[in-house]
């Protein structure tokens, strides 16, 4: 097996992934931050690998097969495309894509390129995920008819906010919460190999304020999540979230076909409860049966101790896999820019109280043109150039220069009362 020569570029998230790579056969030959203390900390803890302040200068590393974007989340475009036009491998976090512009010239990029593309979607590779996979695509619960998807991950620990969202003109601070939908569509994607065509979506209302959400620190936007339908193209249904932010953190699944259904089940980790009607109840199977899934034994002893419930062993394997067996990836740019386009058309559909959307197929030239000059965000760019859509339906919350102030001014009383 031909060890693969990786560069990672962003060492806030990338940092925890050297294990991963290494576990995979891979070797981190040189890592990118504009930051020179994470590059310090990296040279100190990994003294083989080269560092660069200089992205150029980084996909220029001699030896240089593939990189992984862990840069901030509405930024991986660019940088994806450079290393793509390199015939560099790139795998990506979050998104693939801010806007549908940057999805067209992602999918032309990959095109032109003789390198791969995929996006780290980890969540579908958790071992319950990967078990309703597996159910499935056995076969005994029929066609897919419905499915649900739903990431709960409330923050609201004051430190972590500082960490998280450590200005005003963070991403995290303006972004809608239906952008960050991977982690509740991915999954169900994975498990039945539809894709969304239509999607419909409604918001979920609830302001934070010092009261409910923790403390003094709360970044504006008062959408809790959306609900998102998704039509597919094989006729299922999904019902999926955003990143929600109510009740109790859990990331929870079904898959409903025409002869029975499988759930992961909320508060049991790694459970999953595998349904039928009693007319339907293969035969040597129960009716209802509650068991534990389990990684496959060649795989088990990584995975367990990657981070996301094994998912980041994972993604790195697929990803070095499909260049060691020359094939395109599972989660390709397809696969990517379709859960992308959902995201930002589900958030207009949401800001019109449920329009529905058609999602476009970048396969499809003329649907590529429909949108190549479509670069709508609601984040600031890294230039600090402003968002160009709202991030919320209600005129009142839309962040302003007085709102935006006063979250620095609160972060930065925050820091200062609780030096490390």
């Amino acid at each position: 097996m031909n060890k693969i020569k990786f560069g990672i570029f962003g060492l806030g998230r990338g940092s925890g992934f050297y294990d991963g790579v290494k576990a995979n056969n891979g070797e981190v030959v040189a890592v990118c931050d504009f930051d020179e203390a994470k590059l310090k900390k990296a040279k100190e803890d990994h003294p083989e690998v080269t560092t660069y302040t200089d992205f150029d200068e980084f996909i220029n590393h001699e030896g240089l097969e593939a990189v992984f974007l862990c840069n901030y989340f509405h930024e991986h475009t660019p940088y994806a495309i450079k290393a793509l036009e390199k015939d560099i491998h790139v795998l990506s976090e979050c998104t693939s894509n801010i806007s549908m512009g940057e999805g067209v010239a992602l999918v032309r990029a990959v095109e032109k390129s003789n390198a791969f593309y995929m996006i780290a979607e980890n969540y579908p590779f958790m071992k319950f995920n990967q078990e309703m996979r597996k159910v499935y695509r056995s076969g005994v619960l029929g066609k897919a008819l419905f499915a649900e998807g739903e990431y709960n991950h409330p923050i609201l620990d004051q430190k972590d906010i500082a960490h998280y969202c450590p200005s005003s003109k963070h991403w995290r601070y303006h972004i809608p919460r239906i952008y960050y939908i991977t982690h509740s569509l991915g999954p169900l994607m994975y498990i039945t190999g539809a894709f969304p065509k239509r999607v419909t979506a409604m918001p979920v209302f609830g302001p934070l304020n010092e009261e409910n959400g923790g403390g003094s620190l709360y970044w504006r936007l008062p959408d809790r999540s959306a609900v998102v339908t998704c039509l597919n193209d094989d006729d299922s249904v999904f019902r999926v979230t955003g990143w929600s932010h109510f009740g109790g953190h859990a990331n929870t699944y079904r898959v409903c076909g025409e002869l029975g259904q499988i759930e992961n089940l909320r508060g049991e980790d790694g459970k999953v409860l595998l349904s039928f009607n009693e007319e339907h109840t293969p035969e040597g199977m129960e009716r209802v049966s509650k068991y534990e899934a389990d990684f496959e034994p060649d795989a088990k002893e990584a995975a367990e101790k990657a981070g996301h419930g094994g998912g980041d062993f994972f993604i790195v394997r697929e990803f070095f896999n499909s260049i060691r067996e020359n094939r395109k990836p599972m989660f390709d740019e397809y696969f990517a820019t379709t859960m992308a386009s959902v995201a930002i058309l589900g958030h207009r559909s949401a800001l019109e109280y449920g329009t529905p959307y058609d999602i476009p197929d970048f396969r499809k030239e003329e649907d590529r043109a429909r949108y190549e000059n479509d670069f709508l965000t609601p984040c600031y760019d890294s230039k600090g150039n402003p968002p160009t859509i709202a991030n919320t339906e209600r005129a009142e919350y839309i962040p302003t220069e007085e709102s935006m102030k006063a979250y620095d001014e609160a972060i930065a009383e925050y820091k200062a009362n609780h030096k490390e």
